[in-house]
């Protein structure tokens, strides 16, 4: 049975388009208060908008939070706004995929930025808000959704730093879970296969992509926050730890 999340707040970074986006929605239907933390200030206000003329609740914060400055800023404006945090959604990611001997430094350093760092930052900066909302909430839990991908459990040609921050995220997420499952905060991984969002505007991301597994219908963002919602509109008493998923013409 899926619990309401009336009376919680949820942050969710990468806000302002895909995964993240549609996340934030869905928390919001199911009752959440949601702040929406990304870059691009103009498409989370809006965002917020819609939101709110749906009776929902959300803030918008402009953030990079591959900044640690602007991560703890994001927690902290979170907490100061809406009085609490009961969930943490990290779906913000980069990938810049292509020839390694192409790809430049600065395109690898955006993807560890973004899809770690700013993962790791936000997290950290979290944990004690969280915490504290385990003892403060009805439900008796917290829970922290990272949004990894079918890249974080197998490597491919071409894809090696992006693998590399999407297995890191795996990784960094089951010892969290292990950490701190006894005291009622649940780290969950969703590991999404190919999905119709902007990662994929990169020119020549998807025709990549299609050498080496074909032509698939993609997923939707939406279907993506779905498994988010269920994760976190569990009972106290069921955890779940990892979902994958694949569009179902991917082999």
């Amino acid at each position: 049975m899926r619990e309401s999340l009336k009376d919680t707040v949820a942050l969710v970074t990468g806000a302002s388009s895909g995964i993240g986006q549609a996340s934030a929605v869905r928390l919001a239907a199911a009752g959440a208060r949601v702040a929406l933390v990304a870059r691009r200030v103009e498409r989370l206000e809006k965002l917020a908008k819609d939101i709110r003329a749906k009776g929902g609740e959300a803030i918008a914060i402009a953030a990079d939070i591959g900044s640690v400055g602007d991560a703890e800023g994001a927690v902290a404006r979170t907490v100061a706004d809406l009085g609490r945090l009961d969930t943490v959604v990290n779906a913000a990611g980069v990938m810049i995929n292509g020839p390694t001997l192409e790809v430049t430094l600065s395109d690898w350093d955006q993807m560890l930025n973004v899809n770690f760092r700013g993962l790791m930052y936000v997290t950290k900066a979290a944990l004690p808000h969280l915490l504290q909302a385990v003892g403060t909430s009805s439900r008796k839990v917290a829970d922290v959704v990272n949004v990894s991908s079918v890249a974080g459990r197998y490597a491919a040609p071409q894809v090696a730093i992006y693998n590399a921050t999407k297995f890191a995220v795996n990784a960094a997420t089951e010892a969290w879970r292990q950490e701190f499952t006894r005291q009622s905060l649940r780290f969950s991984v969703v590991e999404p296969g190919a999905t119709t969002t902007e990662l994929w505007n990169k020119e020549g991301q998807w025709e990549g992509f299609t050498a080496m597994f074909g032509d698939v219908e993609r997923l939707l963002a939406e279907d993506i926050a779905e498994a988010v919602a269920y994760i976190v509109t569990s009972p106290r008493r069921v955890a779940v730890n990892e979902i994958l998923i694949r569009p179902t013409d991917q082999p």
